[in-house]
């Protein structure tokens, strides 16, 4: 990662005081401001009842990565996230008519699945890769001109996961914050 890159990680969890995954892997990613590495959990900040849009589009615009974060729900993601994109990544801004404020910035999104990743094939038990469920972001990607860099996906996350796998996960996802992105 270039020096003085500032990545913004937006957690968009809306459960995290029960959540095992998405806790551990904020966890790990916060503290790291000094590299440049800033975290955001959306619910918590959005317990004013409503997206604040002008601050959000300054936190994302102010840095160069984005990270969504989220858990996969009915093969997609939480509704705060959907409502996040309709409301901050607005036409003359994100897109459309001189709307390039994003333009270049990469995105990667951090994806906890809880089924199991052999289910997500064509062949598998949902028919899907998770690459394919996570089509309409790219699609959002391409609108908004950000580089889409390759998910961080962890399957089988509802099975069980251990505590062992999950360490290793949350360090595998600082390194990747840390490092360059590869793409897609």
């Amino acid at each position: 990662m270039a020096q003085n890159t500032k990545t913004a990680v937006l957690v968009f969890h809306p459960h995290m005081e029960a959540s095992r995954i998405n806790a551990r892997l904020m966890r790990e990613a916060m503290g790291h401001d000094d590299e440049g590495i800033l975290v955001r959990d959306e619910y918590a900040a959005l317990r004013s009842g409503q997206i604040d849009i002008p601050d959000e589009q300054a936190f994302v615009k102010g840095c160069d990565r984005l990270v969504w974060q989220f858990p996969m729900y009915w093969y997609s993601c939480p509704p705060l996230l959907k409502e996040w994109e309709d409301l901050v990544l607005t036409y003359g801004w994100a897109y459309g008519t001189h709307g390039d404020a994003l333009k270049g910035k990469e995105l990667m999104l951090a994806v906890s699945v809880g089924s199991a990743g052999e289910n997500y094939h064509h062949e598998g038990e949902f028919g899907y890769t998770v690459d394919e469920l996570l089509a309409p972001f790219k699609a959002t990607s391409n609108l908004i001109g950000t580089v889409y860099r390759k998910p961080f996906i962890l399957t089988g996350v509802s099975s069980g996961m251990s505590d062992q796998n999950l360490e290793k996960a949350a360090k595998d996802y600082l390194s990747r914050l840390q490092d360059d992105w590869p793409t897609q």
